[in-house]
């Protein structure tokens, strides 16, 4: 027995033996070719790193490049953003994003622009754009950027919703998008509303959807575009705010911001809520330090628009811009009635007025002849200012332009421009023009490029249903004198109307049947009252007072129908005086431009009160023609 157990241990080691030795044998097999194969993606690597920086920069370059093509107009949506190219002497809009709820909801993050001087639409997508969304809130910086935050999206349905919370800045001049990484910034939310002031955007309020709750917020964010950071406004602790809200209006002033009116939800009753329409009007003055912020609320003077949400205001020219709306009159459990409005608004902020706004019937144009043309007004103003600045010792260097007034200072003259033609000499399409406003509707994304405001669609509504409107208008802030009509489908809401008027009938008949029916007990849909529902301010001021106080009484003041060129010619020696004792360091046509620029503001800043005057002269004599007195010739009075 010892001999055989010796035996089979000899040949059992001498089996591990031979095994270790395969073994051993193929691990250094595998190092070798684990070696060689190493050694060549080393060298691969060192031969392919440019080539491999080379394919990261095109791929980068795939990411960040913008496809360009020219479109008809854009496609149907609603709740898209829509601001001015904030770039000097550029005359330009630009819509982002939107939403199409005709079937089923669609969000959209395409940019488009639009020219108005050629009437030209364009499209430009990337890769690198932000998400779809909608109801988000954007705003142009002088700086030739624009800032995008916030806004919503949801699944095609509806049955699941979300709300943004980042940050995009948009190149005005290439339109390239580039995301900004803050993390201390704005919370997610839509219906918010941003302005800016210096070096500033602001960003007040908005909402947020939780499914089961809408919350409505009231904090407000600066963001520094010098620092490209977002900081929270700090208020102390007994200092009064405006309530929660969105769909506000936000415009700019000299001093700060401007807020007025909103939308809000309020408690009425165990688990129901009311919306809240809210009409106050609140001033906040800015600082540079951030902690001097504050709010002020304003007193309603004089006429007040009716109360509306939906219609959030453009700034134009120290005065807020204000159309259409939506006014939710009786709210119950199982039913609301609103009412919807197409009306034109102005507020002057430094007044805080309210004035309507109404379509004129286009006057004939006349050509006025007299002892002395245009051409000759211009160049006596000419020699006018020019005396004014030698005898102040503040010419140029450089020769006077005998046509300053045409080429420095770019004055429209609307009657020797043509209206058919382009600047290129092409024939320019023909719009139709209405005397009467676009039909009534709420959320129209509105903008204004030079003194020409632009309204892009709106919702509208017939019982449970919305319904949007594919439209695009322009209406000349100057004359007011017609709707430019670009495009408008209102083939869905006439027979939504026709429908309703046949449901309306039929509703009828069925309420009388049920009145003759004694027997069943009537169920009462029960109206929603708020909790707490504040008191509206009294209006001090007189209901009859509509005249708007000046103030700069000092100051020359346009006449009725008189044109900003030929105010111009008759005031810009005041003006130009007046230039010269506020910029010492500025001379020759510097000083005829700032002139001009102070005629402008004082012409833009008494309009209002201008048009008032020029609606009771119409309303007297039908006026269609004024002719300028010619004060050259005397006429004896009888």
């Amino acid at each position: 027995m010892a001999k055989k157990n010796k035996k089979d241990k000899d040949a059992k080691k001498a089996r591990a033996e031979a095994k270790a030795k395969k073994n051993q044998a193929k691990a250094e097999q595998k190092d070798k070719k684990l070696s060689k194969k190493n050694q060549l993606e080393e060298e691969d690597d060192d031969m392919a790193i440019e080539d491999i920086l080379e394919n990261f920069k095109k791929q980068q370059e795939q990411f960040e490049k913008i496809n360009i093509e020219t479109v008809s107009k854009p496609t149907k949506r609603i709740n898209s953003c829509m601001i001015s190219n904030p770039i000097h002497g550029k005359n330009e809009l630009i819509l982002f994003g939107g939403e199409n709820t005709s079937t089923t909801t669609t969000f959209y993050n395409d940019l488009f622009t639009y020219n108005p001087e050629n009437d030209q639409w364009k499209k430009y997508t990337s890769q690198n754009s932000p998400m779809p969304r909608s109801s988000s809130a954007m705003i142009s910086h002088p700086t030739g950027i624009a800032l995008l935050h916030g806004g919503e999206f949801s699944s095609p349905k509806q049955n699941t919703f979300y709300h943004y919370s980042d940050t995009w800045l948009l190149d005005c001049a290439t339109k390239e998008w580039s995301k900004v990484e803050n993390k201390n910034g704005p919370s997610a939310r839509s219906g918010h509303r941003m302005t800016v002031w210096k070096n500033f955007i602001i960003l007040h309020g908005g909402f947020r959807d939780l499914g089961t709750s809408t919350t409505y917020l009231k904090d407000l964010w600066l963001f520094d575009v010098t620092k490209y950071k977002w900081t929270q406004v700090e208020f102390p602790p007994n200092h009064a705010i405006p309530d929660a809200r969105s769909g506000h209006s936000l415009i700019p002033t000299q001093d700060g911001a401007l807020l007025w009116g909103g939308y809000c939800k309020v408690k009425a009753g165990k688990g129901l809520q009311k919306g809240k329409i809210l009409s106050d009007c609140w001033y906040l003055k800015m600082k540079s330090d951030v902690s001097g912020i504050r709010w002020e609320r304003r007193k309603k003077q004089g006429f007040q628009p009716s109360p509306r949400v939906g219609c959030s205001m453009v700034h134009h020219k120290g005065r807020g811009i204000l159309f259409g709306g939506v006014f939710d009159f009786e709210e119950t459990e199982e039913s609301l009635d609103s009412l919807f409005y197409n009306d034109l608004f102005t507020y002057q902020i430094e007044i805080n007025r309210w004035f309507s706004l109404s379509m004129r019937s286009q006057r004939k144009k006349t050509i006025k002849i007299g002892p002395k043309t245009t051409k000759d007004k211009e160049k006596e103003l000419q020699d006018i200012l020019n005396s004014i600045l030698k005898k102040n010792n503040l010419t140029d260097d450089d020769s006077e332009d005998p046509n300053a007034i045409e080429e420095e200072l770019k004055i429209n003259d609307d009657e020797s421009n043509s209206e058919d033609e382009s600047k290129d000499g092409q024939v320019t399409k023909q719009y139709e023009v209405m005397n009467q406003l676009p039909h009534v509707r709420f959320n129209a994304t509105t903008a204004v490029v030079n003194d020409t405001l632009y309204i892009f669609g709106g919702s509208w509504e017939l019982g449970e249903k919305d319904y949007s409107i594919d439209s695009f208008y322009s209406i000349d802030l100057n004359k007011l004198d017609g709707v430019t009509v670009y495009w408008e489908d209102m083939e869905e809401i006439e027979a939504a109307k026709e429908l309703g008027e046949q449901f309306s009938d039929e509703e009828d008949e069925d309420d009388e049947e049920e009145d003759e029916d004694d027997g069943e007990e009537e169920i009462v849909d029960q109206k929603l009252v708020a909790e707490e529902d504040e008191e509206e301010e009294e209006i001090e001021a007189d209901e009859d007072e509509m005249e708007i106080p000046d103030p700069r009484p000092w100051l020359p003041h346009p006449k009725p129908f008189e044109t900003l060129r030929a105010f111009y010619v008759r005031t810009g020696a005041t003006f130009l005086e007046w230039a010269i004792s506020n910029n010492r360091d500025s001379k020759g046509k510097h000083l005829k431009k700032k002139s001009f620029e102070l005629t402008e503001d004082r012409w833009w800043e008494r309009r209002d009160q201008v048009r008032i005057e020029e609606d009771k002269m119409e309303e007297l004599g039908g006026i269609e023609n004024i002719v300028e007195r010619d004060t050259t010739q005397v006429n004896k009075r009888r």
